[in-house]
C-alpha cells in the first residue's frame, strides 16, 4: 500500500533552518507530482511547495518564496523541503502528498524563540 512517511520537523528559532524529508513507497515516486502542504492551527491547509516528476519544474506559495526549497531524489524515493530564514508564521503541521491524493501522516515544525 501506498506510504508517505514525513521527518525532520521540530522546534526552531526564528531565522533559522530545517529539512523536512518525505519517504515514499507503494507507488511509482519517479511518475509522480509531489507537493509539500502545511496547516496551521485554525487555518486551512494550504499548498507550499510543488515538484514535477523529474524535479526539472517547481512551484511555491508567495509565503516561501526565496526561503523554502522543494527537491527530489527519485534514487531514494524522498521528497524534501529545505526550509530557510524561518518565520513565527511557519509553524503549522507540515504534510506531504503524491498525485492529490496520496497523504502523509504530518510533522510539526514549531518556530519560537
Amino acid at each position: 500500500q501506498v506510504q508517505l512517511v514525513e521527518s525532520g520537523g521540530g522546534l526552531v528559532q526564528p531565522g533559522g533552518s530545517l529539512r523536512l524529508s518525505c519517504a515514499a513507497s507503494g507507488f511509482t515516486f519517479s511518475n509522480a507530482v509531489m507537493r509539500w502542504y502545511r496547516q496551521a492551527p485554525g487555518k486551512e491547509r494550504e499548498l507550499v511547495a510543488y515538484i514535477s516528476p523529474g524535479g526539472a519544474s517547481t512551484t511555491y506559495a508567495d509565503s516561501v518564496k526565496g526561503r523554502f526549497t522543494i527537491s527530489r531524489d527519485n534514487a531514494k524515493n524522498t521528497v524534501y523541503l529545505q526550509m530557510n530564514s524561518l518565520k513565527p508564521e511557519d509553524t503549522a503541521v507540515y504534510y506531504c502528498n503524491a498525485r492529490s491524493i496520496y497523504w502523509g501522516q504530518g510533522t510539526q515544525v514549531t518556530v519560537s524563540s
